[in-house]
């Protein structure tokens, strides 16, 4: 077997996760020195509270675009099929380490995949909410409310996601943040957590 090294992310496809990623940190700290007295002390770290309250929408259009290039770019290889659905069924093994049974994936297996789903649905209830909250005077009273409640809430359960995601991509998974990092992956490794995208991409 060929030891030569396989590409995992393009460099475009990289860019555009990092930029993402940088732009949801941003947010989410400000936000939360928004959010909360006893977490105002962030502002601090990122300029004050006059600097947050003015940058802090910013880098949340910021991150929405950013995701909105990623969303384009992968949606198509991100739709559920039948091994899917089994991956999912047994994501319990997954989670133990446990490899018997569980089916070879392509280059996105189904955790990913309702990953990718759950950020693209909080981001646009976040981008939604956050226009509301950015430009009050346009939004009736309820919308407002509303925006009000549903901000927090569709941040908390992103922030969630990305620590998980952080997890699976360091400590669950090793090797999977080298590949966001450099691009590469060897064929040991594909062929060990993403057995259908190996074969597609090798050819064996």
């Amino acid at each position: 077997m060929t030891t030569k090294s396989l590409e995992r992310f393009s460099f475009a496809e990289r860019v555009s996760h990092w930029m993402s990623a940088l732009c949801f940190l941003y947010a989410a700290f400000t936000g939360l020195a928004l959010w909360s007295p006893r977490l105002f002390w962030l502002a601090g770290v990122f300029g004050g509270g006059e600097t947050v309250r003015a940058w802090h929408p910013w880098g949340g259009l910021f991150f929405a675009l950013a995701l909105g290039v990623m969303f384009r770019r992968w949606v198509g290889q991100m739709q559920l099929d039948e091994d899917d659905e089994i991956w999912l069924a047994k994501s319990h093994l997954y989670a133990q380490h446990i490899e018997a049974g569980m089916p070879e994936t392509g280059r996105f297996n189904a955790g990913q995949k309702m990953m990718f789903w759950l950020q693209s649905a909080s981001a646009f209830f976040l981008l939604l909410s956050g226009l509301v909250i950015w430009f009050p005077e346009v939004a009736p009273r309820s919308a407002r409310l509303i925006a009000i409640l549903l901000h927090p809430i569709c941040a908390a359960v992103s922030m969630g996601g990305i620590m998980v995601h952080f997890y699976m991509s360091t400590l669950a998974v090793p090797g999977s943040m080298g590949a966001m990092i450099r691009g590469k992956v060897s064929p040991g490794w594909a062929k060990s957590h993403h057995g259908k995208w190996f074969r597609e991409v090798s050819g064996r």
